[in-house]
């Protein structure tokens, strides 16, 4: 109860507002940022017809950190982690406003230490897809760190503190791709069978809503652990369908292999 009534000082005292859908999307190839494409479409499909939120975090694949972290500076920077690209995606800015007091409250609802970061910023796990949903970058943004200490567990138990932000106007976005194994990427594009057979399993336990399967994921034989090298980009997954309940309506986008080896499968829960 606490919680709820420090989050509601966020927006000055307004009433609870219906509950915002949580996203989970795989991001690809930070390209889609300024391509016209299939997924970027359809991310600027979901920025016309979603609820207008009044603030977004995102969890991205692309910040891991030791402890749990949470942007809390009024302007976070475009940070272009990444290389060999053109010069007109490293021209790209995204200068929507952060809050330090949102980041303070978000610290408050969860018994698990969240730090504050001052340093990082927005990076293309989170704006190459937000510049298509919500170009003029007016919504505050906060980025939220994957802690390298946490089990999948942990970090699906403490993404279900956060799902209480949902009720205040705030959307949850995950930014990762579930299955992402950029050592055997296919540039011709042609999947690989690995890479369809995780792909499929995943899908089958998001919508039963297997969470425990998800979390332990080494347990779900050679497809997974050749999708999953490692969990950064998988975890944003977790955390989103963590954040939604049993009979929400669950509805997957984008639901393909790119470059072979990178699934572009997202869903929305509530949408």
């Amino acid at each position: 109860m606490e919680n709820l009534k420090n989050l509601a000082k966020t927006f000055s005292g307004a009433p609870s507002t219906p509950r915002m859908p949580v996203m989970f999307v795989g991001h690809g190839n930070p390209m889609n940022a300024i391509t016209d494409n299939t997924f970027a479409r359809v991310w600027e499909k979901f920025g016309r017809e979603l609820p207008m939120p009044k603030a977004i975090v995102c969890v991205s694949a692309h910040w891991q950190s030791r402890g749990t972290k949470v942007t809390a500076m009024e302007h976070p920077k475009t940070i272009h982690d990444f290389g060999g690209f053109p010069d007109e995606l490293f021209a790209v800015q995204y200068p929507a406003p952060g809050s330090p007091t949102f980041a303070n409250e978000i610290a408050k609802l969860t018994k698990k230490t969240i730090e504050f970061d001052h340093e990082w910023g927005l990076d293309h796990g989170t704006w190459s897809v937000l510049v298509r949903m919500y170009p003029a970058a007016t919504i505050p943004v906060l980025q939220l760190s994957l802690d390298v200490h946490l089990t999948p567990q942990q970090h699906s138990e403490l993404a279900k503190d956060l799902s209480l932000l949902r009720n205040r106007g705030v959307l949850i976005v995950g930014s990762g791709n579930i299955v992402h194994n950029l050592r055997r990427m296919n540039m011709e594009g042609a999947p690989f069978d690995w890479a369809v057979e995780f792909d499929a399993t995943s899908k089958r336990l998001i919508e039963s809503r297997d969470i425990t399967s998800l979390a332990n994921y080494p347990s779900l034989g050679t497809a997974a652990q050749m999708a999953i090298p490692t969990d950064e980009h998988y975890l944003p997954m977790i955390y989103a369908l963590s954040m939604a309940e049993k009979n929400e309506s669950l509805t997957f986008f984008n639901e393909q292999i790119d470059l072979g080896s990178v699934s572009m499968r997202s869903f929305v829960v509530g949408g």
